[in-house]
């Protein structure tokens, strides 16, 4: 028991210290404009092509049960006219945040993980610090950065289908009137609440990379270590977003309540 703690608690510091390492090479190169552009600008269209269509096919969906799901609470309590608000709120505060962790840690994490435990069991890693460079500086930085940009634009993607989905069931098959759903919505939402999304999103695609990379970089005894090393990243990152979650939002019910505009 007390060894798996250990072991446990040495893992959390190791994926820190990698993450704090990250950032500092990350700072320095942008600064002194020795930072590999190419190599993020491969790394941001990578991700999009793994997360783009997913993101619009689970928001469509997502976006439809919660307007179902509002719709059907607000008519039977008679407050059809909040229904937009409700629905809107849901989505840009919870749901589209949660969901962008979810398509960044299942799908582009897992890539990346795999990718670079792959290099670590084919020894690229030591060959990389044999020939005196860092594999942090050469492949977790430009990661770092393409999810550092591309996690708050599928956030915003998410809550566009998302809204869009609820908008056409609410107006088309729940009896609302456009006028209604968006003027509900304008009183409730507010532009902190799309800036608490996106800064979610960001703290999630940042805790997802970081915790890949760390996983790739540590794979080890062949092929079943990179499998166990995609596992590990997945779960391992998923589940931190989620946690960080709840302290975001428990912060964010303190310090900015919903207030009706």
């Amino acid at each position: 028991m007390s060894d798996g703690v250990s072991s446990g608690f040495a893992s959390f510091g190791q994926t820190l210290e990698l993450g704090v390492l990250a950032f500092v090479h990350l700072v320095r190169d942008v600064v002194t404009l020795r930072h590999p552009w190419r190599d993020t600008v491969e790394q941001a269209w990578f991700v999009v092509t793994v997360t783009v269509v997913p993101a619009v096919l689970v928001s469509i969906p997502f976006g439809i049960i919660v307007s179902v799901q509002v719709g059907s609470l607000t008519d039977q309590i008679g407050a059809t006219s909040i229904a937009g608000a409700a629905g809107g709120l849901g989505v840009i505060r919870q749901g589209a945040p949660i969901v962008a962790a979810l398509l960044l840690g299942g799908a582009a994490g897992a890539a990346v993980a795999a990718d670079l435990g792959a290099r670590t069991i084919r020894e690229e890693i030591d060959a990389l610090r044999t020939m005196g460079i860092d594999p942090v500086r050469r492949l977790v930085v430009p990661r770092l950065a393409a999810f550092i940009v591309i996690a708050p634009l599928l956030c915003i993607l998410i809550i566009f289908m998302g809204l869009a989905a609820g908008y056409a069931i609410n107006v088309g098959f729940q009896s609302g009137t456009p006028g209604s759903y968006i003027s509900s919505f304008a009183s409730f939402a507010s532009v902190g609440d799309l800036i608490v999304a996106l800064v979610k999103a960001e703290i999630f695609g940042i805790i997802v990379v970081v915790v890949a990379c760390d996983r790739g970089l540590n794979a080890a005894h062949g092929p079943r270590g990179v499998a166990n090393a995609v596992n590990a990243a997945v779960v391992l990152g998923v589940v931190s977003a989620f946690a960080v979650n709840v302290v975001v939002t428990q912060l964010v019910a303190m310090f900015m309540p919903q207030r009706l505009g």
